[in-house]
């Protein structure tokens, strides 16, 4: 975090400082934000969030133990050990969260060449910020999420590390419920909002499609007045939200695939087991890209990084080598684990129908002449009342694909294996198994010499693990 008084910090939180010993109101504090006291370091400041089970004031006294120099808390604690540190008492710690990042990101903006970028979309989000942050990290020093930080806490949590050397803050703004987006890209404004697609991720939440497009149009109408929007022209969810940009007097920039015309474009694609290559034109230029992130899918999301990379002046042939230079989009999105004998694909930290859909396209995209595919498949979550479809609609195409073995795990997935089953996939083609440790049982008995395997859920169904457990014993 940039270097503010006690003074000034209580004043961003509108809070009442109680300070300790040593303390005045100049005291400066310059440390790194954080809600975990396990990561807090010597001059950080620790935010006490109460949580669904557990409550961050029980762990003040840890984070002084790591050196806090400031705890914003809802209340005064006393740590039983009699330690000490200056406390800033707020109604609500994760609305102080935001109002500090606010504060924090304004203060470095205004003092600098600050650049700020958001990113929305039902899927790709990660992938497209880890992208864009490997380009914009040649240009200078650039401030992006760790994992999926793209929540109420998460998403403030990286305005804050912000410095004022910083030239580029890159923020992926997630939501389960309309007018989240709003809240936490109206905290910076971003020059430039980027929204990937509109699909069934969350529909359950937003209570449907359209109210999930009204819901990710929310960062477009936060866009700063007079910036950019980098949107997605073969998703016509997403094209219309071009009227919205010219609201905000906010110019539009397209990336895509398809016949829509679009500022960057992608030609030539073809997928292997080693990653995609595609042309890019961009500008009038045009070059060879070789991605090694696996997935025909990641195409759109490299294609997105390039356009907004290179509306900020990135070049790009520069843009294109650090594109090429990211061998996976994040651990358990698309990994590749085990061996050229049997090579496990780890992508079960998220799952939505169209990132089901685009995993399973890859999986059967990228087997060889006699190599087999292999589906292991667990629920995808918060898609309320249409679950039972979009699970129907999963079992489907994964026959249809000629997925020759699928192994469908946990009660939540079920209907899946029922579908495959109503399809045809049956003779053991298609398997169900209650938990993870039976389904790894079975497949350390199936998986043979030539396996190419997928492994694709929500995170909440835990496969990630079963993955790499399969990594490492196929490794």
């Amino acid at each position: 975090m940039i270097a503010l008084t006690i003074a000034q910090l209580a004043h961003a939180v509108s809070g009442e400082v109680h300070l300790a010993a040593g303390d005045t109101l100049d005291t400066v504090v310059s440390g790194a934000v954080d809600t975990d006291s396990r990561l807090i370091a010597p001059g950080g400041v620790f935010v006490a969030k109460p949580g669904a089970e557990t409550d961050g004031h029980r762990f003040v006294g840890a984070a002084i133990a790591a050196g806090a120099a400031v705890a914003v808390v809802e209340h005064v604690v006393e740590p039983e050990d009699g330690s000490t540190v200056t406390q800033i008492v707020v109604p609500d710690a994760v609305a102080a969260l935001s109002d500090l990042a606010r504060v924090v990101v304004a203060r470095v903006r205004e003092a600098g060449a600050l650049r700020i970028v958001g990113i929305t979309g039902s899927n790709g989000k990660t992938t497209t910020k880890n992208l864009l942050a490997r380009i914009l990290e040649g240009e200078g020093e650039t401030v992006s999420p760790k994992a999926s930080f793209n929540n109420e806490v998460g998403a403030p949590l990286t305005m804050l590390r912000v410095t004022d050397d910083t030239r580029f803050l890159v923020s992926e703004f997630g939501a389960s419920a309309p007018g989240e987006i709003a809240r936490l890209a109206g905290l910076v404004h971003p020059d430039v909002g980027v929204v990937l697609m509109v699909g069934m991720a969350h529909a359950g939440g937003f209570g449907g499609i359209e109210a999930t497009f009204h819901a990710k149009s929310e960062l477009v109408r936060a866009i700063r007045p007079g910036g950019l929007a980098v949107l997605n022209a073969d998703d016509a969810r997403v094209s219309a939200m071009a009227p919205i940009a010219a609201e905000r007097d906010a110019a539009v920039r397209w990336f895509g695939r398809g016949p829509a015309a679009a500022d960057v474009r992608a030609d030539d694609v073809a997928v292997t087991a080693s990653g995609t290559t595609f042309t890019v034109t961009a500008d009038g230029q045009s070059l060879p890209v070789r991605l090694r992130v696996l997935g025909e899918h990641h195409v759109m999301n490299a294609l997105a990084a390039i356009a907004t990379a290179t509306a900020l002046g990135v070049s790009l042939p520069e843009a294109v080598e650090r594109v090429e230079s990211v061998e996976i989009a994040e651990r358990w999105r698309m990994q590749p684990l085990g061996s050229d004998r049997v090579r496990i694909i780890n992508d079960a930290y998220n799952a939505s129908p169209d990132s089901m859909a685009a995993a399973l396209r890859t999986l059967a995209q990228i087997a060889g002449p006699g190599e087999r595919t292999v589906a292991v498949l667990g629920a995808m979550s918060e898609l309320g009342e249409y679950a039972e479809e979009e699970h129907d609609r999963v079992g489907l195409l994964a026959v249809r694909l000629g997925i020759q073995r699928i192994v469908v795990v946990g009660a939540d997935a079920r209907r899946m294996y029922l579908e495959a089953v109503a399809q045809g996939s049956w003779d053991n083609e298609a398997v169900f198994f209650e938990t993870a440790d039976e389904a790894f049982d079975y497949l350390q008995g199936e998986l043979r010499d030539g396996d190419r395997v997928l492994v694709k859920s929500s995170n909440s169904a835990g496969l990630r693990f079963l993955g790499d457990r399969l990594g490492e014993s196929f490794s």
